[in-house]
């Protein structure tokens, strides 16, 4: 039985804003899919995704019940582990779409790049939290850099462009908020503007293709392009109150390609409006606010960093998703978070989630 107090120290609305998306998301992933499959295996998509998120909330238990604390013992271990875990992929993984990302463990197949997320920003305050506010020269600054950029690398290699730019928010939100001087922060955006055209000649045929069609997505329309043409068309279409659920023509006839995961949000804006689109959109600013909060009540340096961290990364898959199926930001196949089908991409987020919980719990013990 749940004790009185464990109720009393529990984030509600961070809960609460988490399940209504989590129930949102199982929603539109049944529509989007239910179309595509036999009638006996109609639901199998949210059918899954139900069942690994009814397994996730037993991991986000156990995780908010012990002291956070104890993961800054294991951060450099845990960075170890995850640097094993990138090379096994690089060997061992998968190919699908063009990349090598996946590791096949039996039924379940896995992307560790999504677990390097959670396990970075464990590992990130390990090393931020005997640094806090001591960040004070590029000598300072550049073994971290190091630190964040062989990960960052084997990521790249994959190739996984969107990840490895999930890892960079989450290092400038955590290293922002470790103290660093805004005068090397600054020197630091300068250096990656004027680098930023040399990144170019790194970068995979696709990716060059996917940064064209950005500017003007007529460049490539059936190739590199459709993806955003329909799904600009998907959301421009739903209007204020969308054309109802299992109605959106370009999910259900097939127009929007990757309609359950990477362009989720524009099955939501086809089928539930501008309405829909934006209650969306509002559960998420709760969320990220709750995270901010979290952050700032934080009694020590490693939970606060944690929650930065937690929260950076959220902020900009949510920002890069949406911004993407609107056709405001390149493609970079970044999922949705709670939202997008996909087992790793789940249960890294409820992982991250409970870890804010947990420091929300803990800090409300220290005040009573």
């Amino acid at each position: 039985m749940v004790s009185k107090r464990w109720l009393r120290r529990t984030d509600f609305v961070l809960i609460g804003a988490v399940a209504a998306i989590l129930i949102i998301s199982l929603i539109t992933i049944g529509s989007a899919t239910h179309i595509n499959n036999p009638s006996d295996e109609r639901y199998w998509y949210v059918e899954r995704q139900g069942i690994f998120t009814i397994m996730n909330v037993a991991v986000a238990i156990f995780l908010m019940n012990f002291d956070y604390k104890i993961l800054g013992r294991y951060g450099n271990k845990l960075y170890i582990f995850n640097i094993i875990m990138l090379l096994a992929v690089m060997f061992v993984g998968q190919s699908a779409l063009g990349a090598q990302r996946w590791i096949q463990i039996g039924p379940i197949t896995l992307q560790p790049s999504e677990f390097s997320k959670i396990i970075m920003i464990v590992s990130i305050a390990t090393i931020l939290q005997d640094k806090f506010g001591r960040i004070n020269s590029f000598r300072d600054f550049i073994p971290i850099a190091l630190y964040v950029g062989f990960p960052f690398l084997l990521v790249m290699k994959q190739p996984d462009l969107g990840t490895s730019l999930v890892f960079m928010a989450i290092f400038f939100g955590m290293i922002f908020a470790s103290g660093i001087r805004l005068k090397i922060l600054g020197w630091i955006f300068a250096a990656g503007v004027v680098c930023a055209p040399l990144l170019w000649h790194v970068l995979k045929d696709y990716q060059k293709m996917r940064l064209m069609v950005f500017m003007d997505p007529n460049i490539d329309p059936l190739g590199s392009g459709y993806h955003i043409i329909q799904s600009k068309i998907a959301i421009g279409s739903g209007l204020l109150f969308g054309k109802g659920l299992f109605e959106g023509t370009q999910s259900q006839l097939n127009f929007l390609p990757e309609n359950h995961t990477d362009f989720i949000f524009a099955v939501v804006g086809e089928e539930l409006g501008f309405i829909g689109a934006t209650i969306l959109l509002l559960l998420y600013l709760l969320l990220l606010w709750r995270g901010i909060e979290i952050a700032k009540e934080a009694q020590d340096t490693f939970g606060r960093l944690l929650a930065v961290g937690i929260t950076s990364m959220l902020a900009f898959h949510v920002l890069v998703n949406v911004g993407m199926t609107a056709g405001i930001m390149p493609v970079t196949g970044i999922p949705l978070p709670f939202m997008s089908y996909g087992v790793s991409a789940l249960t890294t987020n409820i992982m991250a989630i409970a870890i804010l919980m947990n420091i929300h719990m803990r800090n409300q013990t220290l005040q009573f």
